[in-house]
């Protein structure tokens, strides 16, 4: 995954429909990705759009170490969109390479654009060979790249950005969820079965009236649309293209599916407890998974605790459900990043380290419920395991709030290989044994969906059940 952010201003009306040539579209996209932060942390972009031309500034890193006090004045422009990387290419040495952070910016014909992208290509190499076979050069084997390119070639045969859009869409296979910008225009699409999230929000005009709006905004989850002031209006749909510019917000239906496949990961993990997603929050979500789980798997302890953060949420509902008293019980370094999302195994087992440590007055002589939402690789939970009989725990009984994760993800999320999951390899009792926990416990599938209070054959759970919406099978991991 990725966090995307996209900012569309008014023209000034004291300047008679001039473009506005602050930077507050610029700044407003920045503080969307601190919001969206979470959801990529190699590399870090905006673009701006003034009415002529379109510049933009990116760099490898996270957004306060690319964006400082004289970049942000330079991005000048009503229109912004900004990108927060999840993962960049890899050159020599394994070092991340700066081309592939995003924003995106290449042309058709004359006219800039710019792209940031969320989500993972399936049909990657037959786009390339049939951009090839028409001539279009690419620098790169990224998706990015690959889409703009496609956006450009049909823009050009059908002169119209968004219709250059939806011919690409028709052709792609794969999850996506992404931001346009043109000199004077804000695009946003998203894949048929929805599997990335993609909202929209409106930007009221400060002390105006009531419905009075001075632009708009589009967010990979709402809470990028909170920190900027905006008004959650709607998710962007499954296989739609929405267009934003001065003549407000319109929409085409570019490739509608029969029913969405919402990522159910990130009710699980990936999303921020503040955000909204089909009419629910994400913390009220995580709350509902822990009290499915005490309900489904009741224990005898002294403690409840979660892992920060994400586990929190599902440690608070599984106390409410079973009545064993909740407390804190692990720290977290607030400077270290998400351990899951970090690009390499070492770097991943370094982190955990910097990252949680138990508190041991807390945690001394007690019989602990530790609450988390996953176990992807194994290396958090057994070095926390670890740690916390280090600190005195009496007993650590390990409780998951979602299901074993026993299949890859080809859709975006850091585990596209089977070798990488410990639950792909070992059943319950063997990651409980291999952990070092006294028990181990999932939460099972019908529990996690009730959680979400969407209908099962409305989310991907591929990562749990190993049915793939569109154009996967197991033997290809």
């Amino acid at each position: 995954m990725s966090g995307v952010i996209g900012i569309f201003l008014k023209p000034d009306t004291e300047q008679q429909s001039v473009p506005n040539t602050n930077d507050e579209a610029a700044r407003l996209a920045y503080f969307g990705l601190h919001a969206l932060q979470h959801r990529g942390q190699e590399g870090s972009g905006i673009a701006v759009g003034d009415g002529k031309t379109i510049i933009e500034v990116k760099d490898l890193g996270l957004v306060a170490q690319v964006f400082k006090e004289s970049r942000l004045r330079a991005l000048t422009g009503h229109i912004a969109l900004g990108h927060a990387s999840y993962a960049v290419s890899r050159g020599e040495n394994n070092l991340p390479e700066w081309e592939s952070t995003q924003p995106h910016m290449s042309s058709i014909g004359k006219q800039l654009i710019a792209m940031g992208f969320n989500g993972s290509i399936l049909n990657s190499e037959e786009l390339q060979d049939y951009l090839h076979s028409n001539k279009v050069q690419l620098d790169s084997d990224a998706d990015a790249e690959a889409i703009a390119a496609l956006v450009g070639k049909f823009t050009e045969e059908t002169s119209h950005i968004r219709e250059g859009i939806a011919h690409t869409m028709n052709m792609v296979q794969g999850s996506y969820a992404a931001g346009i910008i043109t000199e004077s225009a804000l695009y946003a699409f998203r894949d048929p079965l929805g599997i990335c999230p993609l909202c929209l929000g409106e930007l009221p005009v400060e002390d105006g009236e009531e419905g009075e709006v001075r632009g708009w905004v589009i967010a990979s989850e709402t809470c990028g649309l909170d920190i900027v002031g905006a008004r959650y209006v709607r998710d962007i749909e499954p296989g739609e293209v929405v267009k934003i510019s001065e003549f407000g917000v319109e929409t085409l239906m570019a490739r509608p599916a029969p029913k969405p496949a919402l990522c159910i990961f990130e009710y699980v993990y990936f999303a921020r407890p503040d955000s909204e997603m089909a009419g629910l929050s994400m913390y009220e979500a995580s709350v509902r998974l822990g009290e499915e789980l005490a309900r489904e798997l009741p224990i005898d302890a002294d403690y409840v605790i979660g892992v920060p953060d994400s586990g929190i949420p599902g440690a608070v509902g599984f106390a409410k459900a079973s009545g064993i008293p909740y407390g804190e019980g692990i720290t977290k370094n607030r400077y270290v990043g998400r351990t899951f999302i970090e690009p390499t195994q070492a770097l991943r087992k370094r982190g955990i380290r910097l990252k949680l440590n138990p508190m041991k007055h807390a945690v001394r002589g007690k019989r602990l419920v530790v609450v988390d939402d996953s176990i992807v690789r194994g290396n958090t939970s057994k070095q926390l395991v670890a740690m916390l009989r280090e600190a005195g725990a009496k007993e650590v009984h390990l409780r998951v709030t979602s299901p074993p994760v026993i299949a890859p993800c080809f859709y975006g999320i850091d585990m596209s290989t089977s070798d990488q999951l410990i639950g792909a390899r070992l059943d319950v009792e063997g990651i409980g044994k291999h952990i070092g926990a006294d028990s181990l416990a999932y939460l099972s599938l019908e529990g996690t969906v009730r959680a979400t209070g969407i209908p099962a054959d409305e989310l991907c759970m591929a990562c749990f059940n190993c049915e793939y919406p569109i154009g996967c099978t197991i033997s290809q991991a």
